[in-house]
């Protein structure tokens, strides 16, 4: 029973996303998936770091959520910039029940124990003090907030964060999330949403006492990154 990551599967199998703005290597990208996924068993369990459908409903989500349910193992999912299908979790809870979803878990304002260590996390955002508007800092407030339930939820166990947006990129430092995993004594975190040329530019590497990693699924070639 192995832990696993990956995040922006960007799937659109009802609709027709076109997905070359992100670079060749997403030509057929599902297959890919899918071939990523081929060697994990039926009792790992795989973090999805958001931006999962270009889907706008739940409803037109329904094709992609079916891909992935129909991927090996269970998947915690949590939300991206692009998961516009997202309203809240009891929702999705609903949905997934009602399309038999069984494989599907959700990783918001709650921390997820697998083989005792707290699996925790949120979207998170991107905010520059200088830059940014007020709404910016309204959803970087709250994903911060987010973030500090589900570590707290993790109670003494060891620790594990999973995000979408990068804390560290380029220039860019969000403090007040570096703070909590050092507080919080988080050893790794795994986020999203780089791609493309992006990708050279990408943190990976220690802050404090955590280690980041970009798991964007053309930044590790739509393959599952074994965390555990």
């Amino acid at each position: 029973m192995a832990l696993y990551t990956i995040g922006d599967l960007h799937l659109s199998l009802a609709g027709d996303k076109p997905m070359d703005k992100f670079g060749e290597s997403w030509k057929n990208h599902p297959e890919k998936l899918r071939e990523g996924f081929s060697t994990l068993g039926e009792d790992d369990l795989t973090v999805l770091c958001g931006d999962l459908s270009w889907a706008m409903n739940m409803q037109e989500a329904e094709a992609d959520f079916r891909f992935i349910h129909e991927l090996p193992g269970k998947k915690l999912i949590l939300k991206g910039n692009h998961d516009y299908w997202w309203s809240t979790a009891t929702k999705a809870y609903k949905f997934f029940g009602e399309q038999g979803f069984d494989s599907l878990e959700i990783l918001h304002n709650n921390a997820v124990i697998w083989n005792d260590v707290a699996l925790c996390g949120t979207r998170g955002w991107f905010y520059e003090e200088d830059h940014g508007t007020e709404h910016d800092r309204k959803m970087m407030l709250r994903e911060i907030q987010r973030l500090e339930i589900s570590l707290k939820a993790g109670g003494d166990r060891e620790k594990i964060v999973f995000l979408h947006y990068p804390p560290v990129f380029r220039n860019y430092r969000c403090e007040e999330i570096l703070r909590l995993l050092q507080e919080y004594e988080v050893r790794r975190c795994y986020y999203g949403h780089i791609h493309g040329r992006g990708i050279p530019l990408a943190f990976n590497g220690w802050v404090g006492c955590t280690e980041f990693r970009l798991v964007s699924a053309d930044a590790v070639g739509f393959v599952p990154v074994r965390v555990l």
